[in-house]
């Protein structure tokens, strides 16, 4: 029986991840200021923060996506939310960088509890042939909060003369709306057999699944944390009214292509839709890295805000699409956790190699890096089987 891909499931976990991105995306733009500005911190301690929250995000995504396949996605998703909720807090209220850093990761702990369970609960609610739209669906729903949350940001800076940390305080009203959200979720997991569970233990991921995360993977650990990005318009004359607008408008652009960008990779392979997104992350990152022109700045934030929209979901969606139906929060686990490993090789490489003037050689590299990822997307061309 075919199910209406636009489920309540969808609609709820979506709402919940706009509150939450409103929450974290009023608060991620302001972090570069808070602590290279009020707290004093250096450049590298960014990159490092950055890096470590991913990396703590990866190993939660790998074991609870794991233990979801076991005991249901509800806990998790309900847990995660909160938990993000609390190390958002310390953050605001941090005022040296080591509680930035126990904050963030925290955060990001809470994240990797609830990404994978909430991504298998959305591919236990919709058929095969529209997991990229469900994922699309979701993935604007994220970068619609992820306007929202600077927009506020941008208010909180007018209304009180630009102080950053009043101004973050506010992210905890959507982060405390979007953990009451949760109980509205309904987990229509099905507990496994112990047949069943002495044949996930066994299972090993196939080959077309190894290859494509692999790849995906390598080409991660070109991706430097947005927060650098930030930094870089900072560096290069923007106001903190300026860093946040554009961060707003990158949001914008991500949010307004996501869910096409779903749709249509489940009309094509999503490794071309993928290998396309990595052309824009390119010339978005070269351009930033090159440029001191502010209108050319705007320019690359805004081509690289097309790239999210064209991987994102549809990465997520390509690897759901070759998950065998018992083993979804595992796959999932697996495939986030070893990007988010990625993102903290960027980090801390990205945040060793940043200078604090003239052009950003490591945005370069990166550019560099991603170009070549696409091109190798589109060369090797494996075949997009489903299991």
């Amino acid at each position: 029986m075919t199910r209406r891909w636009l489920s309540k499931n969808l609609i709820v976990l979506t709402l919940v991840s706009l509150t939450q991105d409103a929450a974290s995306d009023l608060l991620y733009p302001l972090l570069p200021l808070l602590l290279t500005g009020v707290i004093g911190a250096a450049p590298f301690a960014l990159g490092l923060i950055e890096g470590c929250a991913e990396a703590a995000a990866g190993f939660s995504k790998l074991y609870a996506g794991k233990f979801s396949d076991q005991i249901g996605r509800k806990p998790f998703v309900s847990a995660g939310y909160t938990m993000a909720g609390i190390g958002k807090l310390f953050v605001v209220l941090a005022t040296s960088w080591p509680l930035v850093f126990f904050g963030r990761v925290t955060d990001r702990i809470g994240k990797g509890m609830r990404s994978s369970p909430r991504d298998a609960l959305i591919n236990d609610s919709v058929d095969k042939e529209d997991l990229g739209k469900a994922f699309g669906f979701h993935r604007a729903g994220d970068n619609l909060g992820a306007v929202i949350g600077p927009a506020l940001a941008l208010l909180g800076l007018a209304l009180l003369n630009d102080d950053v940390r009043a101004v973050a305080k506010w992210a905890m009203i959507p982060a405390v709306l979007s953990g009451l959200l949760t109980f509205l979720v309904r987990d229509n997991f099905v507990k496994p057999s112990t047949k069943t569970k002495k044949i996930t233990a066994d299972y090993k991921l196939s080959s077309a699944l190894k290859i494509r995360i692999f790849t995906l993977v390598a080409i991660q650990l070109t991706n430097i944390p947005d927060a650098l990005l930030l930094l870089r318009l900072h560096q290069i004359g923007f106001s903190a009214k300026g860093v946040v607008g554009s961060y707003m408008v990158f949001s914008a652009v991500s949010m307004l292509l996501a869910f096409p960008a779903g749709a249509l990779s489940d009309k094509l392979n999503p490794r071309l839709i993928y290998a396309i997104g990595l052309l824009f992350f390119a010339l978005g990152y070269f351009t930033l890295g090159f440029t001191n022109n502010h209108v050319l700045a705007v320019i690359a934030i805004i081509t690289y805000g097309v790239f999210p929209a064209l991987t994102d979901g549809v990465g997520k969606a390509w690897i759901a699409s070759l998950s065998p139906h018992e083993h979804r929060g595992k796959i999932q686990g697996i495939y986030q956790s070893s990007m988010n490993f990625a993102v903290l090789g960027a980090g801390i490489w990205g945040g060793a190699l940043w200078s604090s003037q003239g052009k950003q050689w490591p945005l370069m590299i990166a550019g560099i890096g991603a170009l070549i990822g696409s091109l190798t997307l589109l060369i090797i061309r494996p075949p997009h089987v489903q299991p």
